[in-house]
């Protein structure tokens, strides 16, 4: 049985395929991220009692949407994780070995496969993140700054990505009882036209 936000968010993208025609005949809403405006912040607790973020200031990408089918999403974001910053020392800690590896593993790679709404500018985006060659699923809470379908694909949308992989299953594993196991990812991202 399909939800209230389901059956709206299908007759809204009816709606717009009325008024942005040409996105009905391309049959897809094509994003690009805009570098200058997109970063993704990584979370963890440090020593139990405060935490840590480290963020990866360069990423690229795209974000596809079909009208046809409105769960299927093609999302590839990737990350450069040479670029990782903390605002301390730990930086280099982060990029050795120990942790991303980044001379070996220059890039982090989010894949979303698909997207379900739970609200007008909500929704719930599950794919597969890859870190030092590893790859594991991953579920984003992800809100719009509008509804995605809104504008047809003919101008800018930003979204904020919340979720939570456990550091361990990349081969992460210094530093146990200093650097907490699960971290808390974000991704902020502008999306353009492309």
């Amino acid at each position: 049985m399909s939800s209230p936000y389901s059956r709206l968010l299908s007759l809204f993208a009816a709606l717009v395929l009325v008024v942005f025609p040409a996105a009905a005949m391309a049959g897809d809403l094509r994003y690009v991220v805009d570098r200058s405006a997109s970063r993704v912040d990584a979370k963890v607790a440090f020593f139990g009692i405060a935490s840590k973020t480290a963020s990866f200031p360069d990423m690229s990408g795209t974000f596809n949407l079909s009208f046809s089918d409105l769960e299927a999403l093609d999302m590839v974001v990737d990350i450069d994780a040479r670029t990782l910053t903390t605002g301390d020392s730990q930086a280099k800690t982060l990029k050795g070995k120990s942790f991303f590896d980044a001379a070996h593993y220059p890039t982090v790679r989010f894949v979303g496969r698909r997207i379900k709404m739970t609200g007008d500018k909500t929704a719930d985006v599950e794919g597969d993140i890859t870190a030092r060659g590893v790859t594991r699923p991953i579920k984003l809470a992800v809100t719009f700054s509008v509804p995605p379908f809104s504008t047809g694909g003919t101008q800018p949308i930003s979204i904020v990505g919340t979720g939570e992989i456990d550091r361990r299953q990349f081969g992460m594993t210094a530093y146990p009882f200093i650097i907490g196991s699960m971290v808390k990812v974000t991704i902020r991202a502008r999306m353009v036209p492309g």
